[in-house]
């Protein structure tokens, strides 16, 4: 007999019924009606293929990203070497 608690609704977050477990039952609708339709859409939006234009602007704000990291690390170093050489080993 299995437990009932009170805040359980019935929804199932995580379908625990996997193939190849020891506690796999075939019996067992793997997904609902529901569930399914929505696999479906998430899916067909998965596999679709970027523009050229969304391409060179994804790439041109991650080169932007690297260059920004890039430029930070540079001015620390420039400040670090200006500090000890101006402050510290003076």
């Amino acid at each position: 007999m299995t437990k009932q608690y009170q805040d359980d609704d019935g929804r199932v977050i995580c379908d625990m019924n996997v193939e190849g477990m020891s506690w796999y039952n075939q019996n067992v609708s793997k997904v609902s009606d529901y569930r399914r339709s929505r696999v479906k859409a998430t899916q067909s939006k998965a596999g679709s293929v970027m523009t050229r234009k969304e391409t060179a602007r994804y790439t041109f704000y991650a080169v932007l990203a690297g260059l920004t990291i890039v430029g930070v690390f540079a001015i620390v170093w420039i400040l670090m070497w200006l500090f000890s050489v101006f402050v510290w080993l003076k």
